[in-house]
């Protein structure tokens, strides 16, 4: 599943459940009731997530104890450092896995407050990256004046001991595999591309593989909590960072301080459910993308009037046109643009707003032109492959990630056939990749740990979970539903477009958070700004 935080000012990348292909989303409609996927669990079944003990464990002692030794990035203003961590948690005698850390420290004026953690979601996006090239230089001044901004990469991810599963070509080949099989033969080449990735994660760090999970994400924050010298965590986390920090939240209630959890994810939700509810999500920022597209000039899906069902039908018109003939890109490594990398494209698009031009043009040129550059390059930065044909790590954490925090949403071939119709259903436009997509789990190297949990965090402060109304990739309800089980949760609504809500142009969103962040001043619960 998808769930990616962009900003125009930086790549970084936050996907939720499938580092396949695609992603998924909500339907509230009754006529998902009585379908395979909607009786799939859900909020009602999930027990609470319990807190860990207050003291320290001995045994852990010497991690909380240890001291940093900062030294210079190589980025002006930034400091970096490696923090270490036991492998285990359960047995932290057995080993060591070092996280990179970095800070920008306060620049005042004003008293300081203390580290502000951010991190941008994924799994699998750098949160260095976030803090060095936007949230450290882009935040508002207020915040970073009196804050030291900290990330830590998770680990597995980026600087941190980074799962690796395939190489450039290899990842080439995967990104272009069909998601919409036609025939056997087909799904048979798709189940090969998922054993392939799975396989390459597992001999790359088979021991790894099992302590990527969110819980010890968290636990390895609660270290750089106490490393840092605060008494609690304050932080900012978007996307899979709101599923990051309500953890933190549900672990270390006590010790949980300001957190903003913004395009929020439900931990309650097992993984189909949340692959089906995003798909649903797709389709409605797809909805406002279209209505849009018809009212601009040379909107190649449909002209003034056209609804978005029509626009709809001839993108998916599009899709398939490139499932039979792929269009040409002039790319260095031959590349043509493939059903599965426009779709990714499209769907890059989604999360922000402001792409929905650049879009409109990648479009156009490729289905008049019959040149699929424009399409193939926002593809490839959704998945953060550079010009040389390397990829970053992020598919690959991602994957490790999902699978290993919930059981997989189908087992085999013939589950997705199951439920496909629900899947076309929440989006005829994105349901059956999004479907087949959600497949990747199920041949993965290591058992999965965790499952579907509520988070109630009893005890804490206040914690503002932020939600945007026609967000892509987390939808509403999700932060609706964290909010509800938070039993400090205080909802902040934006209506609008996009992934996220802070920083990307609400100035009541922004001024009601750097509230919170500065003078510990909680919205009341169900504001809403638009």
């Amino acid at each position: 599943m998808y769930t990616r935080r962009t900003h125009r000012r930086t790549r970084t990348a936050a996907i939720v459940m499938a580092a396949a292909l695609l992603a998924t989303a909500c339907s509230s409609g009754g006529a998902m009731s009585a379908s395979p996927a909607a009786d799939a669990g859900g909020p009602t079944e999930a027990p609470p997530l319990a807190a860990l003990p207050q003291a320290t464990p001995p045994a852990l002692a010497s991690y909380y104890g240890q001291k940093l030794n900062w030294r210079d990035c190589g980025v002006p203003g930034f400091q970096c450092a490696t923090m270490k961590a036991p492998l285990d948690y359960a047995k932290p005698a057995g080993g060591d896995i070092r996280l990179a850390v970095a800070r920008k420290k306060a620049t005042g004026p004003g008293e300081r407050l203390g580290s502000l953690l951010v991190n941008p979601g994924g799994p699998g996006g750098s949160a260095i990256d976030y803090l060095q090239s936007y949230a450290g230089i882009a935040y508002p001044e207020e915040v970073r004046a009196r804050y030291d901004l900290v990330a830590v990469d998770p680990r597995g991810v980026a600087r941190s001991e980074p799962v690796e599963c395939l190489d450039g070509r290899e990842m080439d080949a995967y990104t272009q595999t069909d998601v919409t099989p036609d025939d056997e033969r087909e799904t048979g080449e798709l189940v090969d591309a998922y054993k392939k990735f799975a396989e390459g994660c597992g001999s790359d760090a088979p021991t790894l593989l099992r302590h990527v999970s969110t819980v010890e994400a968290a636990r390895d924050m609660d270290v750089l909590r106490s490393v840092l010298g605060d008494e609690k965590l304050n932080y900012v986390g978007a996307s899979y960072g709101t599923f990051l920090g309500a953890t933190y939240a549900g672990l270390f209630p006590r010790r949980a301080g300001r957190l903003v959890l913004d395009g929020a994810m439900d931990p309650s939700l097992p993984a189909l459910r949340l692959n089906l509810e995003q798909t649903a999500g797709f389709e409605t920022a797809f909805q406002s993308f279209a209505k849009d597209c018809v009212r601009q000039s040379g909107c190649p899906l449909g002209g003034p009037g056209a609804s978005p069902d029509q626009v709809g039908k001839n993108l998916k018109a599009f899709f398939e046109k490139l499932d039979a003939e792929p269009a040409p890109t002039s790319d260095a490594a031959g590349r043509r643009l493939t059903e599965s990398l426009a779709t990714t494209g499209v769907i890059a698009a989604m999360y922000d707003e402001a792409a929905w031009p650049q879009l409109r043009e990648a479009l156009a040129s490729a289905m008049k032109a019959n040149n699929g550059a424009g399409l193939l390059a926002l593809a490839d930065s959704y998945y953060e492959r550079e010009p040389d044909g390397d990829y970053s790590n992020l598919m690959f954490a991602n994957a490790a990630v999902n699978c290993l925090d919930l059981p997989p949403a189908f087992s085999s071939p013939d589950g997705v056939r199951a439920v496909l119709p629900d899947f076309e259903k929440a989006s005829p436009v994105f349901g059956e990749g999004l479907a087949w997509s959600s497949l990747n789990c199920a041949y993965w190297p290591v058992e999965p740990k965790g499952e579907p949990h509520r988070i109630e965090a009893a005890g804490a402060s206040p914690i503002v979970v932020v939600g945007t109304t026609r967000d892509p990739a987390t939808p509403y309800r999700w932060a609706q539903a964290l909010a509800g089980q938070l039993s400090s949760g205080r909802l902040l609504t934006y209506d609008g477009d996009g992934h996220t809500a802070f920083g990307r142009g609400s100035s009541c969103i922004d001024s009601t958070i750097n509230a919170y962040l500065l003078r510990g001043t909680a919205p009341k619960d169900g504001k809403r700004c638009s």
